[in-house]
């Protein structure tokens, strides 16, 4: 599997939730194999992931809610996968699945990060998953990471002042 981490930043001390989609599970669990195993990389214990399963995509969102708004967790990472079929479903499922996501980090004030794949086929799904083109669950993880240092190093600017 081919997995980068892309930020510098420890997962020491950090408790982080994942919500993941079963729909397409064998690309959705290969999404969260790479953010497990960046979070662990990253000095991250595996004791502090909260994985909470969905039957699909659209359900991720009241799953990255619940994670968020719990006092213990500092960031959650939504993965899912979601393949372009003959009609425009997967369309109002991404923009509802992306909005919701969205709504939820600026309500709870901790990042939820987007690591929904929105494909065509199911090989540029594969490819997103651990292939050619990455993983883009590890991706979503190395984010959160780093998204979550930067909001703590922002309230320490404000405290000192």
């Amino acid at each position: 599997m081919h997995v980068e981490r892309e930020s510098n930043e420890s997962a020491e001390g950090l408790r982080i939730g994942i919500a993941v989609s079963r729909y397409h599970q064998d690309i959705t669990d290969a999404l969260r194999q790479g953010a497990v195993e960046v979070f662990t990389k990253a000095g991250g214990s595996a004791d502090d992931l909260l994985i909470a399963t969905a039957p699909g995509s659209f359900e991720l969102m009241p799953l990255c809610q619940a994670l968020a708004n719990r006092e213990d967790v500092d960031a959650v990472v939504a993965l899912g996968c979601v393949i372009r079929g003959e009609t425009t479903h997967d369309q109002y499922i991404c923009q509802a699945v992306s909005q919701g996501l969205g709504q939820i980090t600026l309500d709870t004030g901790k990042p939820v990060a987007f690591g929904l794949l929105t494909c065509q086929t199911k090989h540029q799904a594969r490819e997103r998953a651990g292939g050619e083109n990455g993983n883009k669950g590890a991706e979503a993880m190395a984010a959160v990471i780093e998204t979550v240092h930067a909001l703590r190093r922002l309230a320490a600017v404000k405290e000192r002042r």
